[in-house]
């Protein structure tokens, strides 16, 4: 029954009313697996499944569903069943299926709730859209400095179950937070001994007005599963697990990669997103790109009778003005993602930038090089008599160099310069270095060309 075929089976078992069977089906199954399985069933199959799962198991299953597999479970259930689930959530968990309902529906959520949980829920709720505080939980364990190991071990045997995780315990004194500690410290203590004797008061947190973000890199730095949120006053409020902060690196880079392909971020999956709002978010982006591209048309019109008097020159523009695009585009991703994971700050732009156009200067070597060979077997190119595809090939390969090079820095500075400015570097997308790459390109080419070829071609 737990092959692939449990789904259809399900089915056929839930058409003849088989409640027995599916009860010791599905509660051998893992919550996960489980969201899995009722995705893949019939809307009207899921609701039957919820009904025999015990409550704590159906609480933990609905958090690993999908949103629209939750909020169609929310609208086919009975009013008490959609209580009895809220309240067995998780509050982080819950907070975060909030965030996404419309505000009518969360206030009768809300009302759902009994008076604990809906406490629990609207100070949550009540913390800034982005916030740390959306993330936390208020599910954890608190051990005092005076008491034994023993009594931290009996209080973990008594309230273990309803913690979010027993990896790390906390110690406060009157609300404040003063030490935290890892489970096989406790585990490894002499059991008569006092907390105060294992603390080492190295304590690391997390402040509940902080940007969601920046969370990302402390779990990252310290290495830890579980990190306590405080306020100013350091007053214990909660804690952040890392399951939290993988959705936050999940959404943080679904946005940037939709930045960087010059789209506005999506407030949806792409498949649930309105027609209206997905052309919306992605027209402005197009607009300001088509109008950039005027400027490659009037640089152009620009160098008009150089490349009337010498066609060949036109011939090789795509493959010049896209060596610059493509090398900008790198290195701008190189920059936006660096700057995500911290590896660099705006106080290294002097070192990118040497770094940069060495790399150019190497890449725009090895690109001309190409480009001159390429050219030196062309066949003939005559002007007044003589073969001049040598000189030609010669201004292909050193307006490559130049190119690449400007390209590089264009790619790598840009997105310095919308931090500088305030803005996400995401927004510097590859399609816009590409556009204000192929306008240098044009310049550099055909100023070269024309350096190198006046009186000959033209």
């Amino acid at each position: 029954m737990h092959g692939r075929l449990l789904a259809p089976d399900l089915e056929q078992l839930i058409a003849t009313r088989n409640f027995a069977t599916i009860r010791e089906v599905v509660v051998d199954l893992g919550p996960v697996e489980l969201a899995d399985l009722v995705a893949s069933l019939r809307e009207e199959s899921r609701v039957v499944v919820f009904r025999l799962l015990p409550k704590d198991l159906a609480a933990e299953t609905f958090s690993y569903c999908d949103f629209d597999t939750q909020q169609e479970l929310l609208h086919d259930m009975a009013s008490e069943e959609v209580a009895t689930l809220l309240n067995e959530m998780s509050p982080d968990d819950r907070t975060h299926l909030f965030e996404d309902l419309p505000g009518n529906v969360v206030s009768e959520l809300i009302n759902s709730l009994n008076a604990e949980e809906r406490s629990v829920a609207l100070a949550l709720l009540n913390w800034p859209q982005d916030s740390v505080g959306r993330l936390m939980t208020p599910d954890y364990l608190i051990v005092k400095k005076d008491w034994t190991v023993q009594q931290a071990l009996n209080h973990i045997r008594s309230y273990g179950k309803d913690s979010e995780t027993l990896n790390y315990l906390f110690v406060t004194e009157h609300g404040t937070l003063i030490d935290d500690l890892h489970i096989h410290e406790i585990l490894l203590a002499d059991p008569q001994s006092k907390i105060s004797d294992i603390m080492n008061y190295q304590l690391e947190s997390l402040l509940a007005t902080d940007d969601q973000e920046s969370v990302v890199q402390k779990f990252k730095r310290l290495d830890r599963f579980a990190l306590p949120v405080v306020d100013v006053d350091n007053k214990l409020l909660g804690i952040i697990t890392l399951d939290d902060v993988l959705d936050v690196v999940e959404e943080q880079a679904t946005e940037e990669m939709q930045k960087f392909g010059a789209v506005q971020a999506l407030d949806d999956t792409y498949i649930d997103v309105g027609l209206f709002e997905l052309v919306k978010k992605r027209a402005m982006w197009l607009v300001v790109l088509f109008l950039g591209g005027f400027l490659t048309a009037i640089a152009l019109d620009y160098f008009e009778t150089p490349i009337e008097k010498a066609v060949i020159l036109a011939l090789f523009l795509p493959l010049i003005i896209s060596s610059g695009g493509n090398s900008g585009s790198q290195a701008a991703t190189l920059i936006v993602r660096a700057l995500a994971l911290g590896e660099i700050t705006l106080s290294d732009w002097w070192r990118i930038l040497r770094r940069e156009l060495a790399a150019g200067f190497l890449l725009g070597i090895l690109l001309g090089v190409l480009g001159f060979a390429r050219l030196a077997f062309h066949t003939p190119i005559i002007s007044n008599g003589e073969d001049v595809r040598m000189l030609v090939a010669t201004a292909v390969g050193v307006a490559l160099v130049f190119i690449v090079i400007a390209g590089t820095i264009a790619g790598s500075m840009l997105p310095l310069l919308m931090k500088k400015l305030g803005f996400d570097p995401a927004a510097s997308s590859a399609p816009f270095v590409a556009t204000f790459s192929d306008v240098m390109g044009i310049l550099i080419y055909f100023s070269i060309a024309t350096l190198f070829l006046k009186g000959i071609l033209f």
